[in-house]
C-alpha cells in the first residue's frame, strides 16, 4: 500500500452537518479518490490543551460542543470505534520526537472532528483517534506534531487536520454574504495556496506578520494549526492541491487541501 496523502479540512458551522453544501460534494468527491485508510488521526481546532494529548477511548463519544443550534443536529451521532493501540502508538513516536504526550482514555470526538468525517465516511466504519492542539506554542510546534506523524501514512493511517482556513467570527455583525464578501478572505488564502505551492514552510511558520490580513482571517491561531499538522504528516516537501469548496457567510473559506509525498 503507497503512502496515503494527509488533509487539512475547513469544517465549517456545525451546521455544515445538516446543510453540507459544496464541502459536502468536495470530501465524498476527496474519500472516493484516495485509497481507504485502516485508521484515522485528526487534529481538531476545538480540542486544545497545553500539552499534546490522545484520544484513546475504545468507542469515541459524539459531543456536541456548541449551543443554540437545531435539536436535530444534537441528535446526530457519528459512532466510530476508537483504536486505542494506534493512540498508544501515537503517544510513542511523539515522545520520541521530543513531543511529551498524554494518552486520554475517555476524549470524545468534537464537532470539528464528527462533522467532517460524517462526510468522508459516512458509514462511521474506520477507527478513528483525537489529537489535541497547542495554541500556546503555534505553527512550528504543531508542524513537528505532523512530522512525528508522518510515519503512520506508510501504515494505512489517514492524518488529518481540522480547523478553517478563515476564522474570524466577529465577522457575524459584519453584514458579509455571498453577494458582499469580507476583503481580506480572497488575499488570505490565496498567500496560503501561492506559499504551499512553492514550499515555503518558512513563510507559512510565520504567516501572522508575513501573510495578508492574518490577524484579521485569524485574531486567535487555534483554526489555522491543523493545516500545520497536515503539513508536516506528509513530509519534506509535499505536493499541495487547494480543494475549493467555497466561502460561507461570505468570511469563512471553506478550503480543504490534499498534501502528497514526492
Amino acid at each position: 500500500m503507497s503512502a496515503l496523502p494527509s488533509l487539512y479540512i475547513s469544517h465549517g458551522s456545525p451546521m455544515t452537518a445538516l446543510h453540507p453544501g459544496q464541502v459536502g460534494v468536495r470530501l465524498a468527491e476527496l474519500a472516493q479518490a484516495i485509497a481507504r485508510p485502516k485508521a484515522i488521526v485528526i487534529a481538531s481546532a476545538h480540542w486544545l490543551a497545553r500539552q499534546v494529548s490522545v484520544g484513546g477511548a475504545v468507542r469515541p463519544e459524539t459531543v456536541h460542543d456548541f449551543y443554540g443550534f437545531p435539536r436535530e443536529l444534537f441528535d446526530l451521532r457519528y459512532p466510530a470505534p476508537g483504536a486505542p493501540a494506534l493512540a498508544a502508538h501515537i503517544v510513542e513516536l511523539l515522545d520520541k520526537a521530543g513531543l511529551p504526550t498524554m494518552l486520554d482514555p475517555q476524549h470524545g470526538l468534537d464537532h470539528g472532528a464528527w462533522v467532517p468525517l460524517r462526510l468522508l465516511y459516512p458509514d462511521a466504519d474506520i477507527p478513528v483517534v483525537p489529537l489535541s492542539i497547542q495554541p500556546e506554542l503555534g505553527p512550528a510546534h504543531q508542524y513537528a506534531v505532523g512530522r512525528a506523524l508522518a510515519p503512520l501514512r506508510d501504515q494505512g493511517v489517514l492524518v488529518i487536520g481540522s480547523g478553517s482556513i478563515t476564522h474570524n467570527l466577529h465577522d457575524f455583525r459584519e453584514g458579509y454574504s455571498e453577494e458582499r464578501e469580507a476583503p481580506y478572505v480572497r488575499p488570505f488564502i490565496g498567500w496560503i495556496e501561492q506559499k504551499l505551492q512553492e514550499g515555503d514552510t518558512q513563510a507559512l511558520l510565520d504567516y501572522r506578520r508575513q501573510a495578508p490580513f492574518a490577524q484579521r482571517a485569524h485574531p486567535t491561531d487555534e483554526h489555522l494549526l491543523p493545516l500545520f499538522v497536515a503539513l508536516g504528516a506528509a513530509g519534506e516537501q509535499p505536493t499541495a492541491q487547494r480543494i475549493d469548496a467555497g466561502i460561507d457567510l461570505g468570511f469563512l473559506a471553506m478550503d480543504i487541501y490534499r498534501f502528497d509525498s514526492h
